[in-house]
């Protein structure tokens, strides 16, 4: 196994779960569990692979992917309420899956040799989209949008470390745990610490 393919089957299982979790909160049965679940893990790659043109996207050409989405949602259907608090289970594991799905779409691009920007792109991508859709099919405020948090900021830090890291001469396995590394620190700095970007405020006008 591929270190490229190990970050995928990683950010699958992780997001899966998140997305198994949001289900739980919105009280779905076993195949909305599935659905949530496999398009929180899937969504982010299956957007990079279509963007970068890579022909079958990753989980066609290999369904396991899928199974992993689906065994992943079956088990937090029967123990998700040994949670004591999803929603405190469900951010920190998020923040997890997105410091391995941005290494595993940094991986991808830098295997197909594309260039500084796509490579940063496409870590972002993957990193971030499968969350997305998640919260908009169920309804919830995407958590990339939550104000001031450190999201797409850390998922671009991480890419952007990687790229960096290459050009010093890292080997690329080195360059993708120094991208996860640096893209969890920020998110987990920004849910522990308060860590966060200066938000815009809306000035009243002049009477």
């Amino acid at each position: 196994m591929t270190i490229v393919s190990f970050l995928d089957y990683a950010s699958v299982l992780v997001f899966a779960i998140t997305g198994a979790l949001v289900a739980s909160r919105a009280q779905l049965d076993l195949v909305g569990f599935a659905f949530i679940a496999s398009l929180t893990a899937l969504g982010g790659g299956t957007i990079r692979d279509l963007l970068l043109d890579r022909n079958p996207i990753f989980w066609i050409a290999n369904p396991t992917y899928l199974g992993v989405a689906a065994a992943a949602s079956l088990v937090i259907f029967f123990t998700a309420h040994l949670f004591e608090s999803r929603m405190r289970a469900l951010i920190w594991l998020d923040s997890f899956a997105l410091a391995v799905a941005v290494a595993a779409g940094v991986g991808v691009a830098i295997s197909l040799e594309q260039s500084t920007t796509i490579v940063i792109l496409m870590g972002m991508i993957t990193g971030c989209m499968g969350g997305l859709m998640r919260d908009v099919v169920v309804g919830d405020v995407p958590v990339v949008l939550k104000q001031g948090e450190l999201y797409v900021t850390a998922a671009f830090a991480g890419a952007a470390t990687a790229t960096v890291a290459k050009v010093y001469g890292l080997e690329t396995p080195l360059a993708l745990l120094a991208c996860a590394a640096a893209t969890w620190i920020l998110r987990a700095g920004s849910l522990a610490f308060g860590w966060n970007l200066p938000v815009y405020r809306s000035t009243p006008p002049k009477s």
